[in-house]
């Protein structure tokens, strides 16, 4: 089995169904096959889209100097 983008257990959801779209507000999904549904619920038609996910933020990096890294 191939591993696919963002690994093979991703949970379902209408955020991230080819079918949908966020509302304006982004309460909500906007569905083709379902009509307005809930952002985390999910049905029998969920196609996963990848480009659909958001990634998280990436954490600062902390302020060093050139003290930090010095070997004595």
């Amino acid at each position: 089995m191939r591993k696919k983008l963002y690994g093979n257990t991703v949970q379902p959801s209408c955020e991230h169904c080819a079918h949908g779209r966020k509302s304006f507000d982004g309460n909500a999904v906007l569905c083709d096959r379902k009509g307005v549904m809930p952002l985390y619920h999910h049905c029998r038609k969920f196609r996963y889209d990848p480009l659909k996910r958001i990634p998280l933020r990436q954490p600062r990096l902390g302020s060093y100097t050139e003290e930090d890294f010095r070997i004595e």
